[in-house]
């Protein structure tokens, strides 16, 4: 009897840190984040040299710092593009979660650059610890391989309530 009350007081002792260490998070700073992604998507040409587009990607973001926020956190985005001789614009929203299950939602944008494309993640919402979560940052994608292949980095400011 002793010892599973000992087990049950240690287990119970390990969840509440666990949750009161997930609940913990600053009302306002800077996560940065790096996200490999598998992308897939269709490509119609509407006019001569003139593309439409859209598409998913689906991956797994790393806190740069090795913990915290979203750290090995699921990501999901949806997107569409624009492409022509004068450049490629595109416009998404992206689900970006973590290991309890709490999700941040973003609206984003962008166009082509140097090496990829770049844009701006304005923070949508979140759910769990993220509620009221308000912010955004800036963004930056390359295509790592020939099979859909993409790894995104990621600076979100944010503020909650």
């Amino acid at each position: 009897m002793r010892t599973n009350l000992a087990v049950m007081v240690t287990l119970v002792s390990a969840l509440s840190c666990a949750a009161a260490s997930a609940q913990q998070l600053p009302k306002s700073g800077t996560i940065n984040l790096h996200t490999g992604w598998k992308v897939s998507g269709e490509v119609i040409e509407v006019a001569d040299k003139k593309f439409q587009g859209h598409g998913t990607a689906i991956g797994t973001s790393f806190n740069d710092s090795g913990s915290g926020p979203m750290h090995m956190g699921p990501a999901t985005c949806f997107y569409t593009f624009f492409a022509s001789e004068g450049g490629v614009k595109n416009k998404g929203f992206c689900a970006f979660g973590d290991a309890d299950g709490d999700r941040v939602f973003t609206d984003w944008h962008g166009a082509n650059a140097a090496e990829g494309t770049e844009g701006v993640n304005v923070i949508a919402g979140g759910t769990g610890k993220y509620a009221g979560i308000h912010g955004k940052g800036t963004w930056k994608s390359k295509d790592t391989g020939p099979n859909g292949q993409h790894l995104t980095t990621q600076r979100f400011e944010y503020r909650l309530p």
